[in-house]
């Protein structure tokens, strides 16, 4: 039986007005399918695109034209309170520098998209219960975020991440606040959770090391997919596809 892609995105173009009149064009006929199960990195320089491309992964931001399916369902024309129902219910976020709660306890910041969608308390606490112990922090749920180093909070922001059941980890440059030790063990984490229980992550970075912790590489540059396929040996595969956008 043919597996449903939980992304889907077909021809996506985006455009941004500016304020002198016209608009840019930052995204041009974007075009990939990520199933279930994938570890992803869509990576690329500064300006290439990624990040807008991320958004409209996330459902943060709808595309100019094109389809965007996610789990089959087109959400391209949604209206705004439509995307954030569906981030609740189909996407968890992991963000380069955490977005925790600073007064609240990390149980509470777990318990926080459940709360969203209306979970009675005692659910929310063995979700988010469950969760800690998952990211092997459940002794730690009265700390506040800073009561903790950047590795727990991020853990922290992956066990928020989950607690909703997502069909999709989206993490946004999940290492950028951490030293290098503390960006190792959080990537090691997130290939052990791709493999060990099938969570699809799809990682936004612009660092070749960080993107080598995937099983697959979407290079984006200048707006257009440059390359598309399994980790390549070395950064010169992906600067080379670059040239090609360069000379047109």
């Amino acid at each position: 039986m043919k597996q449903t892609p939980i992304i889907s995105m077909k021809k996506i173009c985006k455009s941004f007005p500016l304020e002198i009149g016209g608009e840019q064009q930052v995204l041009f006929d974007i075009s990939f399918t990520i199933n279930p199960g994938e570890f992803v990195a869509i990576m690329g320089p500064s300006g290439s695109g990624k990040s807008t491309c991320m958004n409209i992964i996330g459902a943060l931001d709808s595309a100019t034209s094109g389809i965007y399916e996610l789990y089959g369902k087109d959400i391209t024309t949604m209206l705004p309170d439509e995307l954030a129902k569906i981030r609740n219910e189909y996407i968890g976020f992991v963000f380069q520098n955490f977005n925790l709660l600073p007064k609240r306890n990390i149980l509470d910041n777990v318990m926080l998209p459940l709360m969203y969608r209306g979970l009675p308390m005692n659910e929310r606490l063995e979700r988010a219960r469950e969760m800690l112990s998952l990211v092997n922090l459940e002794n730690f749920e009265t700390y506040l975020p800073t009561q903790l180093s950047g590795g727990m909070k991020q853990r922290v922001a992956i066990a928020r991440a989950l607690a909703g059941d997502p069909k999709l980890i989206l993490a946004d440059e999940p290492t950028g606040a951490l030293d290098s030790k503390m960006g190792n063990e959080i990537l090691k984490f997130f290939k052990k959770l791709n493999k060990e229980l099938g969570i699809t992550i799809v990682m936004i970075t612009h660092e070749f090391e960080i993107a080598s912790y995937a099983n697959r590489v979407i290079h984006i540059y200048d707006g257009r997919v440059t390359y598309d396929g399994p980790v390549p040996k070395n950064e010169s595969v992906l600067l080379k596809s670059e040239q090609k956008v360069r000379k047109k």
